[in-house]
Order: C-alpha cells, then sequence, then structure tokens
C-alpha cells in the first residue's frame, strides 16, 4: 500500500547527479557563510595561505553596493539547494528545476570567472576559498548540464 508513495522519488535514475548537486550546493553555503564571517570580523587567523584572502576580501572588488560578494554566492547556493529539496514535492520545481539550477549556475559561473580574473590580473592575490566556490559553482554548472540532457520530456 505504501509502495505507490514515493516522496523521494529514489527511482530516478539521475538520483545520484541529484544529491551530488545538492551536497556540492551545502559546502558552497558553508564556504559562503565562512567568507561573509571572515568579511565581517576581519580576523586574521582565518585567512590561510599566502594571505592572499585578506587582500581579496578587503579589496574595493569584494563588495556590490556594499554588500559582501559572499552574500551573492550564499544565495545562489541556497536557491539551488531549496530547488533541489523542493523538486521532489512540488511539480513546478520538478518540471523546471534543472532549468533554474542551469541558469542560476551558468550565472554563477559567468560572475566567478569575472572574479577570478580580477585576483588574478588585478588583484594579484588568490583566495583559497574563493578558489573552492568556483570549483564548487563549476561542478554545479556541469552536472546541470548533465541533468538537463538526461531529464525526460515532461
Amino acid at each position: 500500500m505504501a509502495d505507490h508513495i514515493n516522496p523521494l522519488q529514489t527511482d530516478k535514475p539521475g538520483l545520484p547527479i541529484y544529491w551530488i548537486t545538492f551536497v556540492l550546493a551545502v559546502l558552497g553555503i558553508l564556504d559562503g557563510t565562512y567568507l561573509l564571517i571572515y568579511k565581517l570580523t576581519n580576523n586574521p587567523s582565518m585567512c590561510l595561505g599566502s594571505g592572499g584572502c585578506h587582500n581579496v576580501n578587503f579589496s574595493p572588488y569584494s563588495e556590490i553596493g556594499g554588500i559582501p560578494v559572499a552574500v551573492f554566492g550564499m544565495a545562489a547556493y541556497l536557491v539551488i539547494a531549496a530547488i533541489l529539496l523542493l523538486e521532489p514535492r512540488l511539480k513546478i520545481a520538478q518540471e523546471n528545476g534543472s532549468l533554474a539550477i542551469f541558469g542560476i549556475s551558468l550565472a554563477g559561473v559567468a560572475f566567478t570567472a569575472y572574479l577570478t580574473w580580477l585576483e588574478i590580473y588585478v588583484i594579484h592575490a588568490i583566495c583559497p576559498f574563493c578558489v573552492a566556490s568556483a570549483v564548487i559553482i563549476s561542478l554545479i554548472f556541469i552536472l546541470a548540464i548533465i541533468r538537463l540532457i538526461k531529464q525526460p520530456a515532461l
């Protein structure tokens, strides 16, 4: 009787990609939270490596309209995680979630490419946590493409 109830849709062939994407989004949220805490506290012991994270996170490019860039990253990762959590429960999220995640991650990759360019050619410093976020959003983007390709027509 209960086998017709499938709230997590465990029979979907793309389930590993779903969960890997979710774990990456959570890692992105944690990374963004760390960067935001560092930005707000200016705690030098939080900066790892050669000090590049300090130069990057306190450069004029670390904020947009007074809002730390980490907030935008955290928001993107939170929205991706929320979409993934809603996909098994809401038809609109199930039908459009893959495309929405693709769009968010595409914007994230483009913005990250710009920020990485700034780190290398303008600031001349590399933040390891920013690099981690760049890798995470790039992986989410790749997985989003795979999900779109494998998504059955609804």
